[in-house]
């Protein structure tokens, strides 16, 4: 523990996080950090393109999963039609890149566009037979890959990690709303930035 890290446990026992929590949530920050360097980088995504032969780049990948909608990743809106507007959304990007990419995917005869049963002046998205294909591979490589390493699990750890995974996930929530000692701590540090700026 470096004396950086010693001023840093000082500041979290300030803002009421005892050393032991301090010290846990360095340890969580680490993998973190390595993981979400992975995650970035999009290696399992990359390497599943690679292995499969797909000549496709990720960010169609995740068109063709948005217009897909799997439940487990989108949620119950996953039955609803999917027009360029609902894979921008799903997605987070700006609505014109999603166009160009389903454009893209048209041309390629991996989506193609079909007329709203719900509202004929309608376009929306569907799969083509081909992008079907392409996305059950892809996810049959990646709930392969994840199961391999799933299967060496107990199901008690699997049962243990997988409630404490989503109960930890909600924590950027409200990382987002700081309140408490914590957000004094913060307002300091934002105090002493100012400071420094202003000298």
């Amino acid at each position: 523990m470096t004396a950086r890290d010693d001023r840093l446990k000082a500041q979290l026992d300030r803002a009421g996080i005892g050393g032991e929590v301090a010290e846990a949530a360095f340890d969580i920050d680490a993998v973190l950090q390595i993981w979400r360097r992975k995650v970035v980088k999009r290696e399992l995504g990359l390497r599943a393109l690679e292995d499969l032969g797909l000549q496709m780049e990720l960010a169609e990948l995740d068109v063709l999963m948005a217009v897909s909608a799997p439940v487990n990743e989108f949620g119950e809106a996953s039955g609803e039609e999917t027009m360029v507007s609902t894979v921008a959304t799903r997605l987070a990007i700006d609505p014109s890149r999603a166009s160009r990419l389903t454009s893209q995917l048209i041309k390629r005869g991996l989506l193609r566009r079909a007329v709203s049963q719900q509202d004929a002046r309608r376009a929306v998205l569907e799969l083509t037979e081909t992008g079907k294909q392409a996305v059950e591979a892809v996810r049959s490589y990646k709930f392969l890959v994840l199961g391999s390493y799933l299967k060496d699990w107990t199901m008690e750890e699997i049962q243990t990690f997988l409630p404490l995974l989503e109960r930890f996930s909600a924590w950027s929530e409200r990382a987002a709303c700081p309140s408490g000692p914590v957000a004094e701590e913060i307002a300091k540090l934002r105090d002493d930035l100012s400071q420094q700026e202003n000298s």
